[in-house]
């Protein structure tokens, strides 16, 4: 009995590891957010960059756009929403939900979004 207590708690640890690691959001830059941008539809995203542009209050969210230098025209800015907001300059790391070809209406059409973001401020 001892040896099965064990192995089923030695069982639920790895399992728990696991599944901690798996919900770890995927780390990519901007240009490579665009590249996959098919296959990460729906999964957690983080992605390091600078604020380049802010609409706060839009649709009840905030909106900003972020650049990381990587990318070329057409692929090198991301618009990420998020109840948080930043200051355009400011050094960020947003975690949130890849969007693709999201369309809320009035001419807001997006091939690529990031949704629901943290926003976690670089300390300078």
């Amino acid at each position: 009995m001892k040896r099965t207590s064990l192995g089923l708690i030695a069982g639920l640890a790895c399992l728990a590891a696991f599944s901690a690691q798996a919900q770890q959001a995927e780390q990519r830059t901007v240009e490579k957010l665009y590249q996959d941008k098919a296959a990460l539809s729906g999964h957690e995203v983080q992605v390091r960059g600078k604020v380049v542009k802010v609409n706060n209050g839009v649709m009840k969210r905030n909106f900003l756009h972020i650049q990381d230098g990587t990318g070329k025209e057409g692929s090198n800015d991301l618009t990420v929403t998020s109840d948080e907001t930043a200051n355009v300059g400011d050094e960020v790391t947003i975690t949130g939900t890849v969007a693709v070809d999201k369309d809320f209406g009035a001419g807001y059409t997006y091939p690529l979004l990031v949704e629901k973001a943290k926003i976690a401020k670089a300390s300078k």
